[in-house]
């Protein structure tokens, strides 16, 4: 039985976060062979002032003007 938490940042839509926890679905399903009805996604939603990225505190970052980090963008510099 896979069990996928997601940790993400609040503020997402309910729609998106349905696409999300559909697409894990799928691909357990589809990567693992894990029969549909035994798959578990949940999320689970963090306020920028209870996690840090980088050494900053996330609300900090925001206030500030800035955008949550973007994984893909350290990936596309090959770091």
């Amino acid at each position: 039985m896979p069990l996928i938490n997601v940790h993400l940042a609040a503020g997402r839509t309910d729609e998106q976060k349905k696409a999300l926890m559909a697409a894990l679905t799928k691909a357990a399903e589809e990567s693992i062979g894990a029969p549909l009805q035994s798959i578990r996604v949940w999320i689970t939603e963090m306020q920028p002032t209870e996690f840090m990225a980088g050494g900053e505190l996330m609300a900090d970052r925001l206030s500030s003007g800035g955008t949550p980090p973007d994984p893909r963008a350290k990936a596309a510099a090959g770091s």
